[in-house]
């Protein structure tokens, strides 16, 4: 249930499940156990609603410290997740592809819909897409739970530090203390701002996507940066350098000969569906969710997560891509 009697007044949790789901997502760096999370949180909320206490504070602030603890009580004894290129020791760039590691080494992506509440204030949403980017997200790992949490509703949600002070039972002192900590381990990780998708990225992006499916390797090179890199979770490979992807590129063949691209949009990043000729007869099927970092007027990272078979129906993605169209409302270039 997500309506509840309680206090003689009907009490809507339900209202709460968007922005939940986002600051889970956050605090644990993977969208499935960010859901897992919220239910848990919901469940607990249900059971204690005759508990709250609205002389001692908002809902809101009730529902938040249930979903403060629950994800502290999933992350103790968790390892830490991350991204390729945040691993310790660093992997050597290139080579074999090697042995996966589990789902819970890394972050994943999240579909925004889940996790950015509609109607927000445009600058409001603007700060909450740029927060689930993944390089920002995997920052947040590096932090302790609570310093997470505060950083997350003190820098994120802008909540005062008194709020946040009586959410987690702290003093004012101590919330400061622990957000000035929090902020020196996020500049040390050096995480650059996010950048707008505007009609430019999206016409990149069109280009980019056209010469991925004809496989011109001379024409997708040319839309990378000079140091951009690539990845493939859950494999630690990665490479780095617009010349050290492209003879890797033309190395491998036409492995990708005949894929498509289906547009997304993950962890506030232009994402692609990948679909590859393996079925019967080549027919397409999912492959890996490709998300795209942007940086100027050039791709600076593309991370693709193999493992489509949980990722797509989140994002939303068919099983068989649709006839091919428009990307965004950009034509795809020729």
């Amino acid at each position: 249930m997500s309506t509840l009697a309680g206090m003689g007044e009907k009490v809507d949790l339900e209202q709460f499940r968007v922005e939940l789901t986002g600051y889970c997502y956050r605090m644990l760096g993977a969208p499935f156990e960010a859901e897992d999370a919220v239910q848990e949180t919901l469940v607990r909320a249900w059971r204690g609603i005759d508990t709250f206490d609205e002389a001692r504070g908002a809902l809101r602030t009730w529902v938040y410290r249930i979903a403060t603890n629950v994800c502290v009580d999933m992350l103790r004894g968790a390892r830490r997740r991350a991204r390729v290129l945040d691993f310790e020791p660093q992997p050597p760039p290139g080579g074999e592809l090697g042995v996966p590691l589990p789902e819970s080494a890394w972050v994943w992506p999240v579909p925004d819909g889940r996790v950015v509440p509609v109607g927000a204030d445009p600058a409001e949403e603007v700060l909450l897409r740029d927060s689930i980017r993944l390089a920002f997200v995997a920052a947040l790992q590096r932090l302790s739970p609570r310093q997470r949490a505060v950083l997350i509703l003190r820098d994120v949600l802008c909540w005062r530090a008194e709020e946040v002070a009586r959410l987690l039972e702290a003093s004012t002192a101590s919330v400061n203390s622990a957000l000035q900590r929090a902020r020196a381990t996020l500049r040390e990780a050096r995480v650059a701002p996010g950048e707008p998708l505007d009609e430019e990225g999206r016409r990149l992006l069109a280009r980019y996507c056209d010469a991925f499916e004809r496989h011109d390797v001379e024409a997708m090179v040319a839309l990378l940066h000079e140091d951009a890199t690539t990845t493939m979770p859950p494999f630690l490979w990665w490479m780095r350098g617009r010349e050290e992807i492209r003879r890797m590129q033309l190395a491998a063949g036409r492995p990708c000969a005949g894929a498509r691209l289906v547009p997304a949009t993950a962890s506030g990043s232009p994402a692609f569906g990948h679909y590859m000729p393996t079925g019967p007869g080549g027919e397409l099927q999912p492959f890996a969710l490709v998300v795209v970092t942007i940086s100027g007027e050039l791709i600076a990272e593309l991370t693709t997560y193999l493992g489509a078979g949980r990722l797509f129906p989140m994002f939303g993605l068919p099983a068989t891509p649709p006839p091919r169209g428009e990307y965004g409302g950009a034509t795809r270039a020729r």
